[in-house]
Parts: structure tokens; C-alpha cells; sequence
């Protein structure tokens, strides 16, 4: 796995901490490419030093039982992805498979009979293979839910084994590396109960994918956060168990290895239109607050919608659940930031967990132009707070003492430093070791800030 990452907190505060969790897992969609503007996202936006593994969401599967593409442009999408392996020989990428025709999943038939599973793996490993993609991501939301039968819960469990097995003689017969095998799972406990069999599919998954948010939204009457670490004093009934620390206890008490449960970090807001003058937690809400600029979907707030929104918004933090909300007028939005994340992951720690997954790469401000925190604000800092050391942005250079860059942080304290020679590029020390980082293009380093900027 890669061990690579940038120790600074907005390039103001520096800090260093010992990793625990290992991986750092980034979805990113293709659909994404759509929204307008400079919330346009495709695979060429991604840092290939970013995360440790990618996931292209989504490819789905026929009526024939094989995996397809869902989009006319995801085979170029691959390339650009998987090129970035070219950069970075540590990343890992893996392909999503899921979604659903009318609300209904499409794993529901193949799962049905031993021979359609068949079918689906044969033509998932070529298609893996074929793209040059590290593994498969299932995302069936979820065995049991929304037309799936109770049984499909022993046919998930029955088709994560034979996947398994399939992909451990695919790579004794071809002699590469064994193809991973993952699943986004749900953090709700009755759904959990409901869809998966812990014990008989964890042998089986490299990791597991808890999707710990969209516990709340505007589908509810009152407001009330995305994805918080604990329950507040407001919840009651089975809203008690709507958070991480009640999803992830569950999942750990049901025998899944910590060391295989990955937490998840959304870099979106759920907003909500308020009903009165009260914005606290718990106000009466009318439903979803306006589609964002970019997003476009009613009750849902990109990490850059969000910046936009809480210049001139009143900002608040849930004490009891570690997680801000802002409003302004009749807006509520509950969303994170460097604090919650930093909190989330220190949790985290305590629990030994394998590491993060974060939902998703494009829903955070990926060009540094909203914000003013530098690219990938969220994600950087949760690498950070995971303790990476650093992350480089071009291949390693020849040591020596002549070569006055690869010298600049001899005795220098760990920090971000001017590259007076070139502006479009900052110095990072860090034990010692200079690392000659760049910036966003169009943009050039402010020492000032420790940021990179417009001139």
C-alpha cells in the first residue's frame, strides 16, 4: 500500500502523527463530468498521490449478466485514470459496480442462479483486466432492500466467496497480482441485520466500505447532520443509532476485523429549508434546501457549494457529535470540515480501523478555487491528520549536496518554504528531505499563506 501523504494542515500548521490506518480509499463518479463550469470533474483532475486507491463509480451489469460501462466516454476515462499508475506505480484503482434500472438493483438477478454468478465474474475479471483496473468495488444498496429478497443476503454471501476463489485461480493461472475484492456497505443496523452475513463475507473482502453518512437529510422534518461521529441529546428512538459510532460498534460486534472496516468521510452538506425563525439542530424544516450551482440537486451541497455559502452564513459546531452547521436566512446546512475530519480520524484511531474512504474526490473543491484552502482540501487534510509522510509530485531526484534545492532543508525546521526560482512550485521540508511541490496550474505559491493562489 502506499505510504505517501502531505503533513501540513492548510500549509499554516504542521504536524506529524503516527499512521495506524493504512489506506486511504477515494471514490470518484462519472458524472461528475457533467456539472458545469469549474465543477467540471474528470479522471485527469486527480492527484496520483493523493489517496492510495481510487474507485471509478459506476459501471452496472446487463440483462446478460455481465459487467458494462454506464457512460460513452468511461473507457477513455479508465485510461486517464489508470495512467496515473504511470505516476504513482503505489496507487491502486478499482472499478464500482452497481446503480439500478427503476429502483431495482441489478445484482438482483445475477445473484439469483450459480450460473448467471458465473457468467458475471468470467466477464469481470477480463473487463478488469482489459481497462488495467486493481480490483472490483461492490455497491449493492443493498441485499434485502428495494426488491431484493431476504435470501439474497446468503447469495451475496454465496457470490463474495466464489468471487474470491475466482479471482485467487485467475491469479495462480495468469501469475499476476490477485485482483482485490471490496463492497460499500450500509451503516444502518437494521439494514445491516437485513443484508449481509459479517462472518461469511469479511474472510472473503480486502476491505469494507461503511457508508457512515447520510444518516439525516431533507427526506426528515427537523434538521439534523450528515454524517455525525455521535448521537445528540435531540435523537430518540432508532435516530439514536444514526451515527458512526453506533454503525461502525455494530459492524465490529457482528465480528467484521477492524483492520478491514474503512470509515467513511463525505465531502458534501445536506441542506434543509427552515420552516421558522429557529436554525438550531432540530428546527422544523420544510425539506431540501435549493440545488447548488454546480451539483444541481435539491438538498445537497458540494464541499466548494458550501465554502461559497458560509461567507456571510452563521457557523456552528455540535459539541456532542463533533460536526459544524451553518445557516443563513431560511438555509441549513450540515456538512464537514478540517475540524470534524481531524475528530472522525482520531476516533477512528481508537478503534484500530483499516483506514478511510472518502465519498467523493469531486465533491470536494479538486481545483482550490472556492475555498481558499489549496486543491482538495478535505481529502488532504485527512491525510494529514492520518499521518502520511509526504507526498511527492514528481519523480524523486538525484541526492546531492551541489544541487542547492535538494539541500535547502538541511537543518531547516519541517515546513512549506518559497522556491524563488520558480513560483509555481514550493519547497516542503520534512526530516531533513527537501520535496519540490507544485501547485494547481494558473496558480503560483504564496509564502504568506503557505498556499498556492491566483497572481
Amino acid at each position: 500500500m502506499a505510504r505517501l501523504g502531505l503533513p501540513t494542515v492548510f500549509g499554516v500548521l504542521l504536524a506529524l502523527h503516527t499512521a495506524t490506518s493504512t489506506k486511504l480509499v477515494c471514490h470518484m463518479t462519472n458524472w461528475a463530468q457533467y456539472r458545469p463550469a469549474s465543477g467540471k470533474f474528470t479522471a485527469d483532475h486527480i492527484d496520483p498521490f493523493l489517496c492510495t486507491h481510487v474507485v471509478y463509480a459506476l459501471a452496472t451489469i446487463n440483462s446478460f449478466n455481465t459487467l458494462i460501462p454506464t457512460e460513452w466516454n468511461d473507457e477513455d476515462q479508465y485510461k486517464m485514470l489508470n495512467n496515473l499508475k504511470d505516476i504513482n506505480p503505489l496507487l491502486k484503482t478499482l472499478l464500482s459496480v452497481g446503480g439500478s434500472t427503476n429502483g431495482i438493483s441489478p445484482f438482483i438477478g445475477m445473484v439469483s442462479k450459480p450460473e448467471n454468478r458465473a457468467v458475471f465474474m468470467k466477464s469481470a475479471i477480463s473487463f478488469l483486466r482489459t481497462n488495467n483496473f486493481d480490483g472490483l468495488n461492490l455497491d449493492w444498496e443493498f441485499p434485502g432492500q428495494s426488491g431484493s429478497m431476504g435470501s439474497d443476503k446468503d447469495r451475496f454471501s454465496d457470490l463474495v466467496a466464489e468471487l474470491d476463489e475466482a479471482f485467487v485461480q485467475e491469479a495462480k493461472d495468469t501469475r499476476k497480482t490477485q485482483l482485490l475484492l471490496t463492497a460499500n456497505v450500509a451503516a444502518f443496523l437494521p439494514i445491516i441485520n437485513r443484508a449481509y452475513d459479517v462472518p461469511k463475507i469479511a474472510p472473503h473482502l480486502d476491505f469494507i466500505n461503511v457508508m457512515t453518512y447520510d444518516y439525516h437529510g431533507h427526506w426528515e422534518a427537523r434538521t439534523s447532520h450528515n454524517s455525525p461521529l455521535f448521537k445528540s441529546s435531540i435523537d430518540s428512538g432508532s435516530q439514536l443509532q444514526h451515527n458512526i459510532n453506533s454503525s461502525i460498534s455494530h459492524w465490529l460486534s457482528l465480528g467484521a476485523p477492524a483492520d478491514k472496516l474503512l470509515l467513511g468521510f463525505s465531502t458534501y452538506g445536506r441542506t434543509y429549508s427552515l420552516r421558522g425563525s429557529d436554525s438550531t439542530l432540530g428546527a422544523l424544516s420544510t425539506g431540501a434546501g435549493e440545488a447548488g450551482p454546480y451539483t444541481r440537486t435539491a438538498g445537497l451541497w458540494s464541499y466548494y457549494e458550501v465554502c461559497s455559502f458560509i461567507n456571510g452564513a452563521s457557523v456552528n459546531w455540535i459539541p456532542e457529535q463533533k460536526v459544524p452547521y451553518a445557516t443563513n436566512g431560511v438555509v441549513w446546512v450540515g456538512y464537514d470540515n478540517v475540524q470534524s475530519f481531524a475528530a472522525k480520524v482520531e476516533w477512528m484511531n481508537s478503534k484500530s480501523l483499516g483506514g478511510a474512504h472518502v465519498w467523493t474526490l469531486d465533491l470536494d473543491d479538486f481545483s482550490g478555487v472556492f475555498c481558499s484552502e489549496g486543491a482538495y482540501p478535505l481529502v488532504t487534510n485527512l491525510r494529514n491528520s492520518m499521518g502520511f509522510p509526504p507526498k511527492p509530485t514528481a519523480p524523486p531526484r538525484p541526492t546531492t549536496t551541489k544541487d542547492p534545492i535538494v539541500s535547502f532543508c538541511a537543518g531547516r525546521p519541517d515546513g512549506l518554504y518559497e522556491n524563488v526560482a520558480d513560483k509555481t512550485t514550493y519547497l516542503q521540508c520534512f526530516n531533513g528531505i527537501t520535496y519540490v511541490q507544485r501547485c494547481q496550474p494558473g496558480l503560483i505559491y504564496y509564502d504568506a499563506c503557505k498556499c498556492c493562489n491566483y497572481p
